[in-house]
C-alpha cells in the first residue's frame, strides 16, 4: 500500500476551495473537502487509477476528477508514495508551473 502525501500547495488549494464554497455554505464546503480527501484515499491501493493529464500526457502526472475539481498527483514507484501536487477547479487550465512540488 502506497503512502499518500499532500503537498503544501495542495493543502493550500483545499483551504482556498473551502473558503470560496463556505461563503455560501459551510456545510457544503466541509462535504466537498471531505469528499476530495476520501476520493484520494483509493490511490493508496490503486495509484495508477487516475487518468494522465490531457494537457501534459508525456509527464508522469495523473488526475482524479471529483465534481468540479481535479486532484493532480504523481506516483513515485521507487518510494511507493503518491504525492498530491495540487487541486484545481475543472474550468482552469493546468500550467506546468502548477506541477512543481
Amino acid at each position: 500500500m502506497a503512502e499518500l502525501i499532500w503537498s503544501d500547495r495542495a493543502l493550500s488549494d483545499l483551504e482556498g476551495i473551502y473558503d470560496y464554497i463556505a461563503s455560501g455554505s459551510h456545510v457544503y464546503a466541509s462535504y466537498t473537502i471531505q469528499d476530495l480527501f476520501d476520493s484520494s484515499e483509493r490511490l493508496k491501493i490503486f495509484p495508477d487509477s487516475g487518468r494522465h493529464l490531457p494537457e501534459f500526457p508525456e509527464l508522469p502526472y495523473r488526475e482524479l476528477v471529483l465534481g468540479n475539481y481535479r486532484t493532480i498527483y504523481r506516483f513515485d514507484n521507487d518510494r511507493d508514495t503518491v504525492i498530491i501536487v495540487t487541486v484545481v477547479h475543472g474550468s482552469r487550465l493546468i500550467k506546468e508551473s502548477y506541477l512543481s512540488e
